[in-house]
């Protein structure tokens, strides 16, 4: 009578055990931006096409790690740029190559240091760190912007050119019109 028992005891605990663990990751997987790979990101518009948002950042950039830790861990603006674009994170200094189709973007080494061609491209030829890049969805570029951006003034960015709002009025009457209507109400 023991046996029976002592089995379905571990058994519950195991199941209880792994569908707690199971329960974590995919909670913990919802409240993060879902960051892909630019290569990611080229294939993926291909099959689903979706507008692209690509943080281009330095290790030793520190309004890049400030950004990180406060803007990108906001809920608002992590539930928006999950729905609504593929999200991009670049290191401007990264050493591997870069393919876009039959494009290639490389490193550009500059004693020990140097940047990648990739976050030139993203950044017009004037690197400053942070830069987010919106692209469309042909994988064309909207407007990169450089600096950093408090959790709300960057959720009515995202916003702005994440509905296309950007091709109906100026981000000025966005801001103190439309998003208010949209986003204050709630």
């Amino acid at each position: 009578m023991r046996r029976p028992a002592y089995i379905f005891t571990s058994v519950l605990i195991l199941f209880i055990a792994l569908t707690g663990f199971r329960t974590d990751s995919v909670t913990k997987k919802e409240e993060e931006i879902q960051w892909i790979t630019m290569e990611e990101a080229y294939a993926k518009i291909q099959k689903e096409p979706r507008k692209v948002l690509v943080d281009v950042y330095t290790d030793w950039c520190g309004w890049c790690k400030v950004m990180d830790r406060e803007t990108y861990k906001n809920d608002e603006v992590i539930d928006y740029i999950n729905k609504k674009y593929y999200a991009v994170k670049l290191n401007a200094e990264q050493r591997e190559a870069i393919t876009l189709g039959s494009q290639k973007f490389e490193f550009i080494a500059e004693g020990q240091k140097g940047i990648h061609q990739m976050a030139l491209a993203l950044t017009n030829n004037q690197p400053s760190f942070p830069t987010t890049v919106f692209l469309d969805e042909k994988f064309q570029m909207i407007q990169p912007l450089p600096g950093y951006m408090k959790a709300k003034e960057f959720h009515e960015v995202i916003t702005f050119f994440g509905d296309n709002y950007n091709k109906k009025e100026s981000f000025e009457d966005y801001k103190a019109k439309t998003y208010k209507k949209i986003y204050t109400s709630k």
